[in-house]
């Protein structure tokens, strides 16, 4: 295993097949443990170019700040494991840090924040064989639905066609779903219950098979009505809060007591809490999740 960034480059300059190798050698664990809870960070937005986390528009930016937080993070005792893109992954692999945890690999990273083709989002991340071939645990889709733009179509194509792999190939298809549309050029999401509703239905219905389908759903007002619209298996997702922490610990506290929640995917807003202390941040989760 690598001992510092530099070693981090040097591996991949010279012997890139490390990193086949230390997935195969890497420790793995089931999904769920014995409680049936996951707590997961994420870390997959810049690769869609979304650097901004707090107020901070480059909070992202450097990538060993970036390895350092999500290092931490997944240190402490109860984090479960990782949603990232392989960049990431990769060089948390090569630096040790994701012996015994899951990894959900983020697929689709082609709507890039602010393009004009952002709801057209493509799978430029992991695919299924990628997944299966690096021994991880699933794979996450971004789903938004926008009504008005012809991207949205695609993006639910290429997305069912991706839960049907993952059912066949019984991997976790992790599918966030948002109803959203454009305002004065910007993508925004409509967090409304009734929208989150709607999205829910539309992505459960994706694919030949929802064996395997789990839902990463956003806390809003009435989740106790959110959530009776699935069946499936939900992680929460932290998303960038701009309230204070406490408040949005509270609303993660009151939506995890639901039976068909289990549990947190969050990233940024652990990664990057006000005071800055990562561990403190992820420790509060992990006792909201257990």
């Amino acid at each position: 295993m690598a001992r510092s960034y530099a070693e981090v480059t040097e591996l991949r300059a010279r012997r890139p097949e490390v990193v086949a190798q230390a997935l195969a050698r890497r420790a793995r664990r089931p999904l769920l443990g014995d409680d049936g809870r996951l707590m997961i960070v994420a870390a997959d937005h810049p690769a869609r170019g979304a650097l901004a986390a707090r107020g901070r528009a480059d909070a992202m930016a450097s990538r060993t700040e970036l390895l350092d937080r999500l290092q931490a993070a997944l240190a402490r005792p109860g984090v479960d494991g990782l949603l990232a893109t392989a960049d990431v992954a990769e060089d948390l692999l090569l630096l040790g840090a994701l012996e015994g945890k899951v990894v959900i690999a983020s697929m689709n990273r082609g709507g890039l924040a602010g393009a004009s083709f952002e709801l057209d989002d493509r799978m430029t991340g992991y695919d299924v064989p990628g997944i299966v071939e690096a021994g991880f645990d699933g794979g996450k889709m971004l789903l938004r639905v926008a009504l008005d733009d012809p991207g949205t179509a695609a993006t639910l194509q290429a997305c069912g066609r991706a839960v049907t792999e993952l059912n066949r190939a019984r991997r976790a298809a992790l599918l966030e779903p948002f109803w959203s549309s454009r305002r004065e050029g910007r993508v925004v999401n409509d967090l409304s219950p009734a929208a989150v509703v709607r999205s829910v239905h539309v992505a459960q219905g994706l694919g030949a098979s929802s064996a395997h389908t789990w839902l990463k759903l956003p806390v809003v007002d009435q989740m106790e009505r959110v959530m009776d619209a699935t069946t499936l298996p939900t992680l929460l997702l932290g998303g960038d809060p701009v309230a204070a922490p406490e408040e949005t610990y509270a609303a993660w506290s009151t939506a995890l007591a639901l039976p068909a929640v289990r549990g947190l995917v969050v990233g940024r807003a652990l990664l990057f809490p006000p005071d800055d202390d990562v561990a403190a941040a992820v420790d509060t989760a992990v006792s909201l999740v257990r």
